[in-house]
């Protein structure tokens, strides 16, 4: 694919890393002189403004796939998605960082004023990572969540506490429920797919998939935070902190607000009915020990600033909060967060990487989702009309796979070795990144 990028900037570096190894890439910047660290990555480079249609035209626009705009200017990010879609029948992504934009681009009440010039997928990285907060506080324990099937079948990721009782044992010893898989497991910051003799170690992030109900039970048996969440403290009332207050305002949890700017703290109150909003500052012991902080299921810290909520998370974890959740803005200070402690570490950067990530794949619809990073995928690949009924055990593919689900009509199986595989069953696969386009070749024969 040929793919014209937008914006010498961290996103841009974070976007053109996961891309140029397998498409063709082109950078678009005014700069005078190109970080050294694109240096790095086999791409082109064109000087120049991504809406001038002379610079687009310098960099082949017209023969493009897909124009991606990150520039730290929301503005000239879609004045460039405009102008690109003049020159190009390319699909375009554009990055914003407002809220008022996004709603202005992405309302479905705008669907009016639909033209050819449209915008086709616009980027907010804080809505994404609200996104991604909310469904990890829906799961107690959880680090990571995603649906497949319409909800039917799930995949958890827990990390390995050195009080599980699971902690050093073969996954073959450890009687999980049933229509519960262990898919993959991450460790020191590679992904890697066990196999029934691989050892749990603590600190682990194991990847589960299977049924809700079985991954309910598997909480309950397994991983010591059972019950629903019904307090939260979120330090940081911006965009992340108001947006993630709403959802869990609906979810019935009760939230309490802190936000330094006086200002911002009479906004969230007129629009935030049920939370307690507090003036000050999520550094402050003494307030966060008079508001009882400690005292909540979980505190969520969404500040702009890493090092603040680092502190805040600390704090909030010494005074006894049952879980952490820490934005961070530098995605090379998470592996830093985690290791003094922090529970799950979060990013928009990230956040919007794998949104990205899954959109390039949208017409490729075998992908249903990246995992760790891109480290891992989930496959979605069908059975063909000529295929010989066969049981998983037997079941060759060119490459280290789990079986994790097969959709056959409206039922959904979580399979065994003694499972029989039959001719247009829907396999969902969990692989390495590294082996999915030998795997979907296989299918294709």
């Amino acid at each position: 694919m040929r793919i014209l990028l937008y914006g010498a900037t961290e996103t841009g570096y974070t976007v053109a890393s996961q891309l140029y190894r397998k498409h063709d890439l082109t950078l678009i910047d005014d700069v005078d002189r190109l970080p050294d660290k694109f240096n790095n990555l086999d791409i082109s480079f064109v000087a120049g403004n991504g809406a001038d249609v002379q610079v687009l035209e310098r960099a082949n626009a017209a023969r493009a796939d897909l124009f991606i705009a990150c520039s730290l200017i929301d503005e000239a990010n879609i004045v460039a998605c405009w102008t690109a879609k003049k020159i190009t029948e390319a699909e375009t992504i554009c990055f914003v960082r407002r809220m008022e934009l996004y709603r202005n681009l992405n309302s479905l009440s705008q669907n009016r004023y639909q033209s050819r010039y449209d915008i086709d997928t616009i980027i907010w990285p804080e809505q994404l990572l609200t996104q991604d907060i909310f469904r990890i506080i829906s799961v107690p324990d959880a680090i990571d969540v995603e649906y497949f099937v319409r909800g039917k079948a799930k995949l958890f990721e827990y990390r390995i506490k050195e009080s599980s009782i699971i902690r050093d044992r073969r996954i073959m010893d450890c009687s999980f429920p049933p229509n519960v898989l262990i898919v993959g497991i991450t460790r020191d910051h590679k992904l890697f797919i066990p196999n029934g003799a691989s050892i749990i170690r603590a600190d682990d992030k194991v990847i589960f998939m299977g049924t809700g109900p079985a991954l309910d039970n598997l909480a309950a048996q397994f991983f010591q935070n059972v019950n629903r969440i019904k307090t939260a403290a979120v330090i940081g009332g911006g965009s992340v902190g108001f947006m993630l207050a709403q959802k869990l305002e609906q979810a019935g949890i009760k939230v309490k607000l802190i936000e330094h700017d006086p200002d911002r703290c009479n906004y969230l109150a007129d629009n935030l009915k049920h939370s307690l909003i507090l003036q000050g500052d999520g550094t402050d012991l003494e307030l966060l020990e008079g508001e009882s902080i400690g005292a909540s299921n979980v505190t969520v810290c969404v500040t702009n600033n890493d090092e603040k909520n680092l502190l805040c998370s600390l704090l909030a974890k010494q005074l006894g909060c049952e879980r952490i959740i820490t934005r961070v803005g530098n995605v090379r200070n998470s592996t830093l967060f985690e290791r003094v402690g922090i529970d799950v570490v979060v990013s928009p950067r990230d956040s919007a990487l794998k949104e990205l990530l899954n959109r390039l794949h949208a017409k490729d619809i075998n992908i249903l989702a990246l995992v760790e990073g891109g480290q891992g995928e989930v496959l979605r690949l069908t059975l063909p009309e000529e295929f010989e009924t066969t049981l998983v055990r037997d079941f060759k593919l060119p490459a280290r796979a789990i079986i994790g689900v097969v959709k056959r009509g409206r039922n959904v199986i979580f399979p065994h070795g003694e499972t029989g595989l039959l001719a247009g069953d829907q396999l969902i696969i969990f692989t390495m990144a590294r082996d999915a386009e030998a795997i979907k070749t296989a299918f294709a024969r």
